[in-house]
């Protein structure tokens, strides 16, 4: 039964709130309302249930004065609100039926909802994951973001090129966000320093800044058979300066509008592109437009609650999701420096008490790094703090380590004309925590090595997971009507109870029904393509699944090689025992990343020349679904057969698309690297398929020297494959790629593709084989769903809350 306070709204309520709302906003009745009026007058009811109880939910976090978590990321990708918060607030079908009896598909009215441009990867997915389960377990939290107005960017493929366009989705997602003007903060950028000095206090004044407003947009996060509603806070840039009517008045019209674009820019695109200047100067400028404001939100709200700063630590969490809000440390020292008059020691150890960090990558180029110069120009305050914050750590530092420069100069913040954020967020954090136990220890062996063994207590792991209810109960309703009629609805808020359904195994009819649930999940997303591409898929093959961000180490490239050996087999034996297989790509690629835009473009030129070769394209296919975003996800993992998980091993920090694949019964084909270690553990050896080196094999290579020409010659088959990049792919010229991968300049294939090729193939050859004894695999998947239970986000959440925030659930 629900614990909601707030009483559920009947049929006849939510009939009455939607005309309601078709009267006040359009003056019509349901039998003149468009799609698109039912749309934004349904987002609209369910907004003031959202409010209803969010306003309960206050008054007891205020009542009880809770403490709360904060938790700052650069991106949330949410994905669509309406199915998820009809289904969290138990309402779907009232307004289904209701709907319906008006002549409206509620599936339509949620398909029509465009994916929000507030994020791009797993980062913004976990980001997304963790407010979906704070509040279904009533944890008082607040998010906060940036309000992109036109997101990462729409990917179009056109004739295998990444195409960037802008990403207008506020025009049908806007529906969800509440402005609220009230509190906005004004932020200031560059500048002239001043120090006067004062009865023994030094006073820091900025003159010639320039001012931006942040104005918020909240989106309320409903949570599953919950009492809370929290809150996703996302800032806006807007521009204080009056528009210059003189300009406009003079004919220049251009000029007039720039001047009040400028502040505009912030706020625009999330992850401009950074190789120029420009681009970063303005990514800092983000970042720093974030964890002000955040902050200042954050004190505010406190100041309105208790009226002192003095049990600030006591109620307060604030988490740093990565390092791009890592400058949250230097600015909550400046406002408790500069506006509340803490002495330092005092202000650090609030800092010190509040603020945690989880980090979510090991590549060396993703610790971000600021140019010294560009960070004192944009933030000339901020820079003196983090100046102080570095010098201070480096005393400490030589007091425990004398004399040895080199330890001390890789853990220092600044160092070589670089701000190191990576650092800055190990140095102030009270917590660093990795997000898999394979990248936490690897975290503290050595990226972190040095700041370990110097202060080991701050470090621990809290495995990512998933948002389950999402991922399987909404978006594979057929397979969750299945374990409700076998082992109950317990899981759907207590997920390891999922392994109760493993007592089925070897039942005839549950086997049978698994299967059939599969095949019409394959159905549906081939269905959806063809609508969208027109390309008719082959449902009966098997669905061998790839989608992720495009990158070196998550190694799509070495897929792509597994292809064109399948390939070339076939063309030299048309008969020979290929299992028919459609293989499915999807994600962006960075705009700057030229090697990963090659590599798109590799993939689907290997799909056009299969697709014209009248037999093989019988037995393979290639597609690379475009603009791969969340409601894609919903329908393809479902449907999916096989998760590739193929990222170096010690490479990937964690990973949730593995999770969600699992979770809906694909069988994971990987490496042992982030995730996939503990998922093989949690299903068993013979429930999942690992090839590869090992991290530590991996780091003992690399010690003795990798050659990949040493595969490459001792391998024909690997051979011929590579050597055909130097030939034409659907007319296009690959040997950039086969430089890349046998005589680059420096290091020849960095992520070992080649290296690990032959244990791949060979392993692959296994999966498909076990795929055609059916029954053998919906035994395997039904172990992958039974064993999924300890991924949830749920679990992550309770561990995050427990040991890093110390915060209690709001009964």
């Amino acid at each position: 039964m629900a614990k909601n306070t707030v009483k559920k709204k009947s049929k006849d309520e939510i009939r009455k709130m939607l005309m309601s709302k078709l009267s006040r906003y359009y003056g019509i009745t349901y039998e003149e309302a468009t799609y698109d009026q039912i749309y934004r007058a349904t987002i609209l009811s369910v907004k003031d249930i959202l409010a209803a109880k969010r306003q309960v939910y206050r008054e007891k976090i205020k009542k009880q004065q809770a403490k709360k978590v904060y938790y700052l990321c650069m991106e949330f990708l949410i994905g669509p609100s309406l199915r998820n918060n009809l289904m969290n607030i138990g309402v779907m079908e009232e307004y289904r039926q209701i709907l319906a009896d008006w002549g409206f598909d509620i599936e339509k009215l949620c398909d029509m909802e465009p994916n929000p441009g507030l994020g791009n990867g797993g980062l913004g997915r976990l980001a997304a994951c963790f407010m979906d389960s704070l509040t279904s377990q009533d944890y008082p939290a607040y998010g906060f973001s940036i309000c992109y107005e036109y997101g990462l960017f729409k990917q179009k493929i056109i004739d295998g090129n990444q195409v960037e366009l802008p990403d207008n989705w506020m025009s049908g997602g806007e529906g969800w966000l509440v402005l609220r003007p009230d509190k906005a903060f004004d932020i200031q950028l560059g500048g002239d320093l001043n120090e006067t000095w004062e009865n023994g206090k030094c006073n820091i004044t900025c003159e010639n800044y320039r001012t931006v407003r942040a104005v918020p947009y909240d989106m309320m996060i409903s949570g599953a058979d919950s009492q809370a509603v929290n809150v996703l806070r996302l800032w806006k840039a807007v521009d204080t300066t009056n528009f210059n009517m003189s300009l406009f008045s003079q004919g220049e019209y251009i000029k007039a509008i720039e001047e009040t674009s400028n502040a505009e820019i912030i706020s625009k695109v999330l992850y401009p592109s950074d190789d120029h200047d420009e681009g970063k100067l303005l990514r800092l400028t983000q970042q720093y437009f974030l964890v002000s404001a955040s902050l200042q939100s954050i004190i505010r709200d406190h100041l309105a609650g208790y009226g002192t700063l003095s049990n600030f630590a006591d109620k307060v969490a604030i988490h740093i999701n990565d390092t791009h809000p890592a400058l949250v440390i230097p600015e909550l020292m400046r406002i408790l420096l500069d506006v509340y008059s803490y002495s330092w020691d005092d202000a650090w150890d609030i800092v010190t008490k509040v603020v945690s960090y989880t980090n979510h990558t090991v590549l060396p180029e993703a610790l971000e790094k600021w140019n010294e110069n560009l960070f004192k120009l944009q933030l000339p305050r901020i820079y003196m703090i983090v100046c102080e914050i570095n010098r201070r750590l480096c005393a400490d530092l030589w007091n425990l380590y004398p004399g040895d420069w080199d330890r001390i100069s890789n853990m220092a913040i600044i160092g070589y004309n670089q701000v190191r954020m990576a650092n800055l967020s190990v140095a102030a954090s009270h917590t660093v925590n990795g997000v898999s136990a394979l990248h936490s220890e690897i975290l503290k062996q050595t990226v972190f090595h040095d700041y370990y063994k110097a202060m080991p207590n701050k470090f621990t792991n809290v495995t990512n997971g998933i948002a389950h209810r999402r991922w399987l109960c909404y978006s594979n309703p057929q397979l969750a009507k299945l374990l409700d009629d076998s082992i109950g609805t317990g899981y759907r808020k207590d997920s390891l109870q999922l392994s109760e359904f493993l007592k089925f195994k070897d039942d005839p009819a549950v086997i049978d029904e698994l299967r059939r649930i599969k095949h019409e999940n394959k159905q549906r997303f081939a269905e959806k393509y063809f609508e969208q591409t027109g390309i008719a898929l082959d449902t009966h093959s098997v669905f061998d699944v790839q989608v992720k961000r495009i990158h070196e180490y998550k190694r799509q490239l070495l897929n792509v090689l597994k292809i064109i050996t399948l390939y070339n087999i076939l063309r030299e034996n048309p008969n020979a025992p290929v299992t028919p297989v459609t293989f499915i790509f999807g994600g962006k690629a960075a705009p700057g990343y030229y090697l990963a835009k090659d590599i798109i473009k590799l993939i689907w030129s290997v799909g056009k020349e299969i697709e014209e070769d009248p037999v093989i394209s019988k037995i393979l296919k290639v597609v690379y679904v475009e603009d791969y975003n969340v409601s894609t996800a919903e329908i393809l993992m479902p449907a999916s057969d096989i998760s590739e998980q193929i990222s170096l091993a010690g490479k990937e920090a964690s990973g949730t698309g593995c999770m969600k694949f699992m979770i809906n019964g694909a069988l994971t084909l990987g490496t042992l690297d982030g995730a996939n270690v503990e998922m093989k553990q949690a299903v068993g050896d013979d429930n999942i398929f690992i090839f590869g080196l090992t991290a530590s094999e991996v780091d003992e290579i690399w010690k003795q020297g990798y050659n990949s020409l040493s595969y490459y010659i001792a391998n024909p088959e690997l051979r011929a494959t590579v050597d055909s990049l130097n030939g034409c792919w659907a007319g296009n010229d690959f040997s950039t790629i086969f430089n890349y991968l046998t005589n680059a300049h420096g290091v020849a294939d960095p992520y070992m593709c080649l290296a690990d090729f032959e244990s791949y193939f060979i392993t692959y050859k296994a999966i498909m084989a076990e795929y055609k004894n059916r029954d053998e695999w919906t035994k395997k998947s039904l172990a992958n769903i039974a064993g999924a239970g300890f991924f949830s986000s749920d679990r992550s959440i309770h561990e995050y809350a427990r040991n890093i925030w110390h915060i209690s659930e709001i009964r």
